[in-house]
C-alpha cells in the first residue's frame, strides 16, 4: 500500500455517511469493551475490539467494499446473542446499543448498495 501524505490513512474518498458509519462502528464497539470489562465477560469486549479493528481497517482502505457485508453479519449476529446472554436482565446501555447498531446495519447496507 502506498504511503500517502496522511500516512496510511485513505480518507480523501469518505462521504459523510461513510463518516457516520465509523461514528456509529465506534460508539458500538465502545460500548462493547466497556459492558465487558464492567460485566467481566471477555467475549462482549472482544467483539468491541473486533469493532474498532474495522474502523482501522476501513480507514486504511483495506477491502473496504467487502467490509460492508461483513459488518452487516458481524452486527446483526450481536443481537441473538444479546437477548440470550442477558436473558432477561436487559439494561438501557444494552438497548442504546441495539438501537445503534440497527442503525449501523441499515447505513451499511445502504453503502454497500450504493457503490455498487
Amino acid at each position: 500500500m502506498a504511503r500517502t501524505s496522511s500516512g496510511y490513512v485513505k480518507t480523501e474518498s469518505l462521504t459523510p455517511g461513510h463518516w457516520f458509519a465509523v461514528l456509529l462502528v465506534f460508539i458500538t464497539g465502545v460500548i462493547h469493551v466497556y459492558a465487558g470489562i464492567i460485566e467481566g465477560r471477555i467475549p462482549v469486549s472482544l467483539a468491541g475490539v473486533g469493532f474498532l479493528v474495522a474502523i482501522v481497517l476501513f480507514l486504511i482502505d483495506y477491502r473496504r467494499r467487502l467490509l460492508y457485508p461483513v459488518g452487516i453479519v458481524y452486527t446483526a449476529v450481536q443481537f441473538p446473542l444479546w437477548y440470550v446472554a442477558k436473558a432477561g436482565e436487559y439494561t438501557t446501555l444494552g438497548y442504546v446499543d441495539k438501537a445503534v447498531q440497527t442503525v449501523l446495519i441499515v447505513v451499511l447496507a445502504f453503502l454497500y448498495w450504493t457503490e455498487r
